[in-house]
């Protein structure tokens, strides 16, 4: 059987690297995302959207099953608590969790056919607090969440479920959102007890090991990515 991944949002930053990394294993790799990817296969879509998140999940599994998939998709929404916009929120939860659930629905009976399944969700360091992030850190936490509930009820028919909460990775996303001659961006950085950003390869690597036909022994589990700031000062 052909194993294929399937990466959300994997157009570009954290998603392109993971892509790339599912190629180098030998894998197909399908990418559902607004524009097109340079790695993999290319299906376009609006995840934030459900009935065009369910269009390009039928087109993808149109090839055959998806044992491998990892919910990258994702945006941040910056604003105070007083400044947050109900619509922002709930666009929030659309294209960070609901995005997520409606993926993972659609492959879980291949998976659960195949016996085998791996399945990673890209969560964020910002779940443990960080200014302006209610509607991100609201829908990345419950990444968390169904993360642990999946690894129960998943683990018996072979299929693993584990998260990444990424912390500052020098992406364009993270760019828009902490433009680099902000004093905040620049406390973020001096902050991280390795001493730099991280890069999209960072959190691809720690991706590979979740995605791996080795790692059937590790579910529900929730891996920080960030350079050591969640020992470092968490507030940040």
């Amino acid at each position: 059987m052909v194993e294929r991944l399937l990466v959300t949002g994997g157009a570009a930053g954290i998603g392109l690297a993971i892509a790339r990394h599912g190629l180098a294993q030998g894998w197909d790799v399908t990418v559902i995302d607004r524009v097109a990817s340079v790695a993999g296969r290319s299906v376009i879509a609006d995840l934030s959207d459900s009935d065009s998140t369910a269009a390009a999940l039928k087109e993808t599994l149109e090839d055959g099953p998806v044992t491998r998939l990892v919910n990258n998709v994702g945006a941040v929404f910056p604003a105070s608590l007083e400044s947050q916009s109900l619509e922002d929120l709930d666009s929030s939860f659309a294209l960070n969790l609901r995005a997520a659930i409606q993926c993972t629905q659609a492959l879980v009976p291949g998976m659960a056919a195949a016996g085998f399944g791996r399945i990673v969700n890209m969560s964020s360091r910002a779940v443990l607090g960080k200014e302006l992030r209610t509607a991100y850190a609201a829908a990345k936490a419950g990444l968390i969440g169904v993360t642990r509930v999946w690894a129960l009820e998943l683990g018996a028919r072979g299929i693993t479920v584990n998260a990444i909460g990424p912390g500052p990775i020098a992406t364009e996303l993270f760019m828009k959102a902490n433009p680099s001659d902000s004093p905040r961006t620049r406390a973020i950085v001096e902050s991280v007890p390795v001493g730099r950003l991280g890069t999209p390869e960072d959190v691809a690597h720690a991706a590979g090991y979740f995605l791996d036909g080795r790692s059937g022994f590790v579910t529900g589990q929730t891996l920080y990515v960030c350079g050591g700031l969640t020992v470092g000062v968490a507030a940040i």
